[in-house]
């Protein structure tokens, strides 16, 4: 009977064990979470304490809830039928189906997807005559998700939780908002917990319903549950307070979906009495891997506390890497030779991961497996130059150096909106047909004649004179500033600073990332080519591939070898997360840090660039604080830009500026002139061969801040400057 307790050991054993009253169990990285709580399920039914369904479960995932219920099936033998296990919101729709009525619902109400809910809350905007251009959309229905996340009916919002949204109406918005989707017998996904929550906490009759159901509660990843699930959950365990939960506070990363560390480091306090277990055996990682992740964890004071130690019998391993850079090319080279020289050693390239703190990153290492043919694949994400706003962008691009490109200009004609719908669309393919024109030149055509009118005409004539006015912009300073100049005049980058979804602000990073990758090309039409080049780039899907991914996608996964590169102060800790949440924010930043050390078996290699190109211009970076906070004895530092092997680095390390090591080309990169031999001082005259003639006012490196006599300020690279007269 107990053959499936024989394997765990004495800490997973005493949580599977402890059935009765409020458990928690902290489950540090790699040390069994999964089996701890499908054991606990199994044991729970075949000690007789429960049947199925009086087990309640919850999974963060649909994925983790299929696999729980088929190792609960293999271990009592029995299938896993009429079980109530799932996620937050499968379980809470389940509820709501069966007292629909109370919460003004009939059962069969619908559930409405995000291109569902936008529209509707477009229509009760224009019904309020809320103006849509001054009052993003999206921006209201993120703040409406924010008060169903923290559990806000319409009528409880306090003060200090409201928006200056509209005026201040936004609170009348998402009112009328809730009486829509209840006249059109719907949900949207953040009304099934809210709901279910609101019927639990104001219906006593209900809530008795299930106490009297459930016995005993279990909850998977319970450090990333937010305020509505934490009164859920608080709720259905008044009676039995039979209550597990399983979570890992150094791993809670997603306060920007609303999680709330707060609801796992307070448990004792919400249960009194509560039995806490601590899971510190990991069987996953080397020992230097996990000495390394418990000491720059231990920084936090935001933590309930464990410390991870290895439960293999091999686990000597080698000590965590960290190798200082130059800059953040050699970084791409670094990586991309190391893949490579593990690669003929026999290590297969599916266990090795490139694990970035925002997805903008990727580039410099996608381009890289490219040259070197490495294949790739990107996780929970598209490949740099596939993601939406970056095609946008290149649209743009494609347009400025080509007009005739139709496919190109229909992309971006009404984005941002512009007002062309698809009458007047037709109307420019129709005219493009029948003259044997493009689709620029027809519409050049139809506002010249006026058979465009109104503001849809204006805004054709004025997209028409940007691009009029960004081509001679492109001839008179160049791509890269052209294209930073037209996100922002074309009003794109506007468009992504007024979404307010999670994902906004990676989209921005991912167009700040595309700029500095022109800057490694010296004409527009090199830059395309290269861009057409990688996208055309086939991948054989049978091979095993490197993967790449952001740090919050590579949750829950593990590789042999992890490279971390980035970890440079703006970067990781993130810039933003710092000036917007300082100290919380910053523990948020070093939790991730910890995911990502743990996520490495046998190699975590972590590195920083000295210098990064910003734009067109290279800028000195500093150390992450993090490396600091990792112990010496387990760390080996090295790099062409490193203070000494093996020894901590002293924290803020700020590099000195050297010169740039001159590099070779690359395959897919447009050659570039070699270092200069000599050195240009302040005061030097000097001729540009597209700027002209100027003067040198400071010198940073290789890169000099010339004052030019027709052009103004500007920084360039001095490989690209001739000198004129002593």
């Amino acid at each position: 009977m107990s053959a499936y307790l024989d394997g765990l050991n004495t800490a997973q054993r005493d949580a599977v064990e402890a059935t009765e009253g409020p458990v928690l169990v902290l489950a540090g990285a790699g040390t069994g979470k999964t089996r701890v709580l499908t054991t606990r399920f199994a044991h729970i039914l075949l000690s007789k304490r429960a049947f199925p369904n009086q087990i309640l479960t919850v999974t963060f995932t649909n994925k983790a809830a299929r696999e729980m219920r088929e190792r609960v099936a293999k271990i009592t033998g029995q299938p896993a039928e009429g079980l109530w296990l799932g996620t937050f919101h499968a379980l809470s729709a389940r509820m709501l189906r069966r007292f629909a009525d109370r919460v003004g619902l009939q059962p069969n109400f619908s559930i409405l997807d995000t291109d569902d809910q936008l529209r509707l809350l477009k229509q009760v905007m224009e019904a309020a005559k809320i103006d849509a251009k001054r009052w993003p959309p999206n921006a209201l229905m993120a703040q409406i998700q924010r008060w169903k996340d923290r559990g806000f009916m319409p009528g409880e919002i306090p003060a200090d939780q409201d928006t200056d949204f509209a005026n201040g109406r936004a609170k009348d918005l998402y009112a009328a908002y809730q009486a829509r989707l209840k006249t059109l017998n719907a949900t949207d996904f953040g009304d099934l917990l809210l709901l279910a929550t609101h019927l639990l906490k104001t219906d006593p009759e209900v809530l008795a319903t299930y106490h009297r159901a459930f016995r005993y509660i279990l909850v998977d990843e319970y450090q990333d549950t937010n305020l509505v699930q934490y009164y859920w959950l608080r709720l259905l365990a008044q009676a039995h307070k039979n209550i597990c939960c399983v979570g890992d506070d150094d791993q809670s990363i997603y306060s920007w979906r609303g999680a709330e560390i707060e609801n796992i480091l307070k448990f004792e306090r919400d249960f009194p009495g509560a039995k806490i277990v601590k899971l510190e055996a990991n069987y996953r990682s080397t020992a230097p891997i996990l000495a390394a992740a418990s000491h720059l964890i231990a920084h936090n004071e935001g933590r309930l506390g464990k410390t991870l130690h290895s439960g293999r019998n091999d686990s000597a391993g080698e000590n965590v890497e960290v190798i200082a850079l130059w800059d953040s090319e050699e970084e791409a080279r670094m990586v991309g030779g190391r893949v490579e020289a593990l690669r003929r050693d026999g290590n297969s390239l599916a266990e090795m991961a490139i694990l970035v703190r925002a997805s903008f990153q990727t580039r410099a290492f996608e381009e890289r497996m490219i040259t070197l043919g490495l294949p790739y694949r990107i996780i929970g994400g598209l490949r740099f130059y596939e993601r939406a706003e970056i095609r946008d962008a290149i649209a743009y691009l494609r347009v400025l150096a080509q007009p005739a490109d139709d496919l190109a200009f229909e992309r971006i004609i009404n984005t941002p909106k512009r007002g062309v719908g698809d009458v007047s669309l037709r109307a420019m393919h129709e005219k493009s047909r029948t003259a044997q024109i493009s689709l620029y030149a027809a519409t050049q055509a139809l506002v010249a004649s006026g058979e465009l009118r109104g503001k849809l005409r204006d805004a054709m004539r004025n997209l028409l004179q940007q691009f009029d006015q960004w081509r001679a912009m492109l001839a008179r300073e160049g791509h890269v500033v052209t294209l930073a100049t037209l996100l922002d005049e074309s009003g794109y980058t506007a468009m992504w600073q007024a979404d307010k979804s999670p994902d906004a602000p990676g989209r921005l990073e991912n167009l700040k990332e595309l700029v500095r990758a022109m800057a490694d090309f010296e004409t527009l039409q090199g830059f395309l080519e290269h861009v057409a080049l990688v996208m055309e780039n086939e991948e054989n899907t049978d091979d095993a591939k490197l993967s790449m991914m952001t740090l919050h996608g590579a949750k829950g996964l593990e590789f042999d070898t992890v490279f971390l590169p980035g970890w440079e102060e703006g970067v990781f800790p993130n810039q933003r997360a710092l000036d917007e949440g300082g100290v919380k924010s910053l523990e948020e930043e070093r939790r991730l840090a910890y995911v990502g050390i743990t996520r490495a078996r046998k190699r975590a290699i972590i590195s920083h660039a000295a210098n990064r190109r910003i734009y067109a211009n290279w800028q000195s970076s500093i150390p992450s604080r993090f490396i600091d906070e990792l112990p010496s004895d387990f760390i080996n530092v090295s790099g062409s830009a490193s203070v000494g092997r093996s020894q901590r680095l002293a924290a803020p390390v700020q590099f000195p500026v050297m010169a740039r090591r001159p590099r070779e080309a690359d395959a897919w990169e447009q050659p570039s002139r070699p270092a200069r031999p000599d050195k240009i001082p302040v005061g030097a005259r000097v001729f540009h061969q597209k700027f002209g003639y100027g003067t040198v006012m400071a010198v940073d490196d290789d890169r000099l801040d010339i004052k030019f006599e027709t052009s103004g300020e500007k920084r360039v690279l001095d490989r690209f400057i001739e000198r004129h007269g002593s």
